[in-house]
């Protein structure tokens, strides 16, 4: 049985479907882990041709996709009396993120997810769903990349999914801290050497390594993130050093 279940509402059942066939999600879906339906929405159109969008009422530019649709395919979907957390993919809803990636790996066994397409979509669809997500502050063609986003991002916090567990604990935004400098062969590359630290052996050193590393990056390319981070007292003490290197540093450049 798998541990959580993404249902897709989309006009390219195609897209993704080949995108989840394929590597960690790939191995996901033979190991039960995760599983994905898609449901095409022209097949819960009520015209011969298949129809899913139409002028808009008001007038304007573009094509809407149609509530009949969309409507008839949720009820379909929701015959089997279980319980699943519905969401609408468009610009209006809050940013996804890892906290919501987590939230929804540990809460939700079953998520299904609309994707719209064309200029928009019919606004009473938002009274059937449980929430709206967008990925960012930019414009896609279709919600079938947001879906495939949250899909792939909610997977990899599933136990099992990821070769190590203590990978996802590791990567970037676990704990609002960006992932640490990785290096591999050769130890030396047209003059840019591996960190002597890296080949010492010493594991301990490694870790504290890796961690101040890590704090420098976030700090240096998304410190918003450093505002909002669990940090531990020898995170602390980190920031501390990575501040009194930088103001070294700055002291020698003048």
């Amino acid at each position: 049985m798998s541990q959580v279940t993404f249902e897709v509402l989309t006009l390219f059942p195609e897209i993704i479907e080949a995108y989840v066939s394929e590597s960690i999600l790939g191995r996901a879906l033979q190991r039960r882990i995760i599983d994905v339906i898609t449901f095409n929405i022209r097949d819960f159109s009520s015209t011969s041709y298949r129809q899913v969008d139409d002028y808009p009422y008001g007038g304007g530019a573009g094509m809407v996709m149609m509530a009949e649709p969309i409507f008839r395919a949720v009820d379909f979907i929701k015959e089997d009396g279980k319980d699943r957390y519905v969401i609408l993919l468009g610009p209006g809803g809050r940013t996804f993120n890892q906290d919501i990636a987590r939230e929804f790996a540990e809460r939700h066994g079953r998520i299904l997810l609309i994707s719209g397409r064309y200029e928009g979509i019919d606004d009473r669809v938002r009274r059937i769903v449980d929430e709206e997500l967008s990925i960012g502050d930019y414009v896609l063609t279709g919600g079938e990349l947001p879906s495939l986003v949250i899909i792939d991002a909610v997977s990899r916090l599933l136990p099992g999914v990821l070769g190590d567990d203590e990978s996802s604990r590791e990567e970037s935004f676990s704990g609002r801290v960006l992932e640490y400098p990785q290096f591999t062969r050769p130890r030396e590359y047209r003059g840019l050497t591996v960190p002597e630290v890296l080949l010492s052996g010493d594991h301990a050193r490694i870790r504290r390594w890796r961690r101040k590393e890590a704090l420098r990056r976030t700090i240096s390319r998304r410190p918003d993130l450093i505002e909002r981070a669990n940090l531990s007292e020898e995170d602390k003490i980190l920031l501390k050093e990575i501040k009194e290197e930088k103001e070294d540093e700055s002291h020698k450049g003048n």
